[in-house]
């Protein structure tokens, strides 16, 4: 069978620079600047650029250029009358992968690009973060904002600080307030390197950083689907992403961000809003707060999907608890409407025809928890005069325990992996008690940008669920 390639030449202009190469991105973003173009004409090519390096002692994974920059999603489940739907298209937008640590020049080469208009990015909760350890020097730096920044000020340069040169940030990271937070971590990086004054003024001036919300389920390449996705397709295709047929896109920006994306008629669920606030209050608490609870109790209750996840009588029963009973009363948000939503997104975990793998959720665990768990954990007890919610404490246990390892490959900040190896090798040795290993990582102000143990009882709430996952096991544990 044959691969996948262009017939024709690469045509569209690069006006989209996109980091993450991941399955979200190609499944959510990518598939909607294709229809754009399609229906609207856009005339939008992506340039997608990998915004970390491959990890030691790992081959990287291959860049989109084996298929041309071609790739297919496959749209299927129920669509918003409950009917079932299966749809291919073949995502032609993407014209280039790069990895910036073997194609540093190539990357920079991008920013006197005249086309150029968006950055786009989704490098999970951790991507947004600042050091002092990135150079200017540095070909390329470590992060993705010193990254950006260097790509920036190449922008700044090749056009003499020009306004209109200016470029629109899209960051898709799930942190508050996303579009200041990574407008001031460049503007971190512009102090740190001393850069030309007029280089923050332009990035003040001339760029737009707009906050976002970004709302889809997209799997990887379906599992056991391969001979009937082959027979549908006629042609192999590895970087194949499946996605749901929902999606939402809020934007929060100027009336021209929308104009300039040519949404109108695009038929598309994308929304530029002045206040993302009371959208994201809710998917991120909720959709995203359900699965980062979910992940590590289903995991180490023997479970590997979503899906069978909320169909196990045990542990559907505490998920829908945690979230109606704890992170609903938290939100501070009509509850009507909040449940509804709520509602809505049980159905869509149980989608037949998505299987979303729990491990596959589990990338950077810890961050996610900390942005999407921890202020309706705060919340709660903040709202009940200090009762912890016992079923969110229950998830920051059973994550901790996930970390001992053994269960799932696991994939974090290296600092992080780092601790709990350390930690529970301790624990494991007799030389640590769980106590202090709760306490210890409850002080990481690193993530959670204060120490917890200052909050009345969780240190021993936590300690107490931990030393029932593992002298009982996790279902025990759920009771």
């Amino acid at each position: 069978m044959s691969a996948l390639k262009r017939s024709s030449p690469f045509a569209l202009p690069i006006k989209i620079l996109q980091f993450g190469q991941g399955n979200f991105m190609r499944g959510f973003f990518d598939w909607q600047i294709d229809l754009l173009n399609e229906r609207c004409a856009l005339n939008a090519g992506v340039v997608i650029v990998r915004p970390r390096g491959a990890t030691p002692g790992k081959p990287s994974a291959p860049l989109l250029d084996v298929q041309d920059g071609l790739f297919t999603v496959l749209v299927r489940g129920l669509d918003d009358a409950g009917k079932p739907v299966k749809q291919y298209r073949k995502v032609q937008c993407v014209q280039r992968e790069l990895d910036p640590n073997t194609m540093y020049g190539d990357y920079l080469a991008l920013a006197a690009n005249p086309d150029l208009r968006f950055v786009v990015s989704n490098t999970t909760e951790a991507g947004i973060a600042v050091n002092d350890t990135d150079r200017f020097a540095d070909a390329p730096p470590a992060s993705f904002p010193a990254k950006l920044t260097q790509f920036l000020f190449a922008r700044y340069q090749a056009f003499e600080g020009a306004g209109e040169k200016g470029l629109v940030l899209l960051p898709c990271e799930l942190i508050d307030h996303n579009g200041p937070a990574l407008e001031q971590a460049v503007l971190h990086f512009a102090a740190l390197w001393q850069l030309d004054a007029g280089f923050a003024e332009w990035i003040e001036a001339a760029c737009t950083f707009c906050s976002t919300l970004v709302d889809r389920i997209v799997t990887g390449y379906p599992a056991g689907d391969e001979a009937e996705i082959q027979a549908d397709l006629g042609y192999l295709d590895p970087f194949l992403v499946a996605a749901e047929y929902y999606t939402l896109f809020v934007i929060q920006g100027p009336a021209w961000v929308g104009d300039e994306l040519k949404l109108a008629g695009g038929g598309l669920n994308v929304k530029i809003v002045d206040d993302i606030t009371p959208y994201k209050k809710r998917k991120v608490g909720i959709l995203n707060g359900g699965h980062t609870t979910l992940v590590p109790v289903a995991l180490l209750a023997g479970l590997g999907a979503v899906r069978e996840s909320v169909d196990d009588p045990q542990v559907g029963a505490f998920l829908r608890a945690a979230i109606f009973d704890e992170i609903i009363p938290a939100l501070g948000m009509d509850r009507a409407e909040l449940e509804a939503f709520a509602a809505e997104v049980l159905r869509r975990f149980r989608n037949p025809a998505i299987q979303h793998k729990l491990a596959s959720i589990a990338l950077n665990s810890w961050s996610k928890f900390a942005a999407r768990v921890l202020p309706q954990l705060l919340r709660y007890a903040e709202i009940n005069a200090g009762k912890l919610p016992q079923r969110l404490v229950l998830a920051l246990a059973a994550t901790m325990a996930l970390y001992r390892g053994g269960v799932i490959p696991l994939s974090d900040e290296p600092a992080v992996l780092a601790w709990f190896e350390g930690g529970w090798a301790k624990v494991d040795g007799g030389e640590r008690t769980l106590a202090e290993l709760v306490a210890g990582w409850l002080g990481y102000t690193a993530l959670w940008g204060r120490d917890l143990n200052g909050v009345a009882g969780l240190a021993d709430a936590v300690t107490a669920a931990l030393t029932r996952i593992r002298t009982q096991g996790m279902r025990a544990a759920l009771g």
